[in-house]
């Protein structure tokens, strides 16, 4: 069952370190993402937070798996 718990979490943090960058790439280039100036407007900066939440969440899973192995 420790095995199979650590499979499913080094899964899930690939899941988020493959998926978010794409998505995030789409939301930077989205009309939404920057102001007329070319500022980054709440739109873009909502995501970026989203982003760096799944990284956190990914590491998390990866130290968690690991742990579990040990």
């Amino acid at each position: 069952m420790t095995v199979f718990a650590a499979i499913v979490l080094f899964v899930a943090a690939v899941f988020n370190v493959v998926t978010w960058p794409r998505f995030f790439q789409r939301v930077a280039k989205d009309s939404r993402a920057h102001d007329a100036a070319g500022k980054p407007t709440t739109f873009y900066t909502v995501h970026l937070v989203l982003l760096l939440i799944a990284f956190a969440i990914a590491l998390a899973a990866v130290v968690a798996g690991v742990l579990l192995l040990l």
